[in-house]
């Protein structure tokens, strides 16, 4: 069984292979995915992680996240000689989900030693 953001992320990709949402176009807002999956954020945020990190979306900052090329030898619309759109799924699209990830986990991390520092608070004589 597919976890919340996994199936998220896989009807975003299908909408990019099919067609339905062809490169340079924005992807739905996280408060539109939210609203479509009844998901919280963090499955949202998740879910666009993954599309970075398989190189079917990047991140403009300020501006939201668009379909990239899924991959490099796609990219051949250009036809005067420059280079088309840099590609993602490289260096910069594995580290921003790699940042992403690290922060998902330092907020995991804080909630869990708040509830511990509860727990230890309300008294130690519970076994854990």
């Amino acid at each position: 069984m597919l976890l919340t953001f996994e199936v998220i992320a896989e009807a975003l990709r299908e909408r990019i292979r099919s067609g339905g949402l062809k490169p340079g176009d924005a992807l739905p807002t996280q408060a539109v995915l939210m609203a479509e999956y009844g998901a919280s954020s963090l499955s949202v945020q998740k879910a666009m992680a993954l599309l970075k990190q398989d190189g079917y979306a990047i991140s403009r900052p300020g501006k939201g996240a668009f379909v990239a090329h899924p991959d490099a030898d796609a990219d051949t619309d250009s036809g005067d000689g420059e280079a088309g759109p840099t590609p993602v799924g490289g260096t910069a699209a594995r580290v921003e989900a790699l940042e992403l990830a690290l922060a998902e986990t330092l907020d995991q991390l804080t909630t869990l030693r708040a509830r511990v520092e509860a727990l230890e608070a309300g008294g130690t004589e519970r076994g854990c």
